[in-house]
């Protein structure tokens, strides 16, 4: 029987949790106040902060223009693996600002491209945005388990 875990983490930890995992859900406020969670493939950034590409008419986008205040779900590959969930401070970078920043979300993700000057050219093409998430707060590095009052 496995037991449950909520471990208590500084920053330094977090970041080393977060950033080799890739696949999160990312919630912003709906103009109604109900949550809109959109899952997303996420970097970590030079500064430390959560980075997600994106486009300027979806609605996490949007959401995050009109509320910046977010939270993300970064979930480990396995389903029954680590999370952890981060609050923060959301902005939205659109071209010509997002390009440098793309290629950097790029690189943390999947290393370096055969051809950069292909994938710039892509990204305007593509009139791609990103959301930059200062992570402000955040909460244990969780896992699934039974209770521990249930496996001892």
């Amino acid at each position: 029987m496995s037991t449950a875990r909520a471990d208590r983490v500084d920053r330094s930890e977090l970041l080393a949790f977060i950033t080799p995992r890739h696949k999160a859900i990312l919630t912003t406020v709906r103009g109604d106040g109900r949550p809109q969670l959109s899952p997303v493939a996420i970097g970590v950034d030079e500064q430390g902060r959560i980075v997600i590409s994106t486009y300027p008419e979806r609605a996490k986008t949007a959401n995050a223009r009109k509320d910046a205040q977010v939270s993300v779900c970064v979930l480990s590959d396995d389903w029954d693996g680590a999370w952890v969930q981060v609050d923060g401070h959301a902005e939205v970078l659109d071209m010509p600002e997002a390009l440098e920043p793309l290629v950097s979300y790029y690189r943390v993700i999947s290393g370096e491209h055969p051809d950069w000057d292909d994938y710039r050219q892509a990204m305007q093409r593509q009139d791609k945005s990103l959301i930059r998430v200062t992570i402000e707060r955040w909460g244990p590095i969780a896992t699934g388990g039974f209770p521990p009052r249930l496996t001892q």
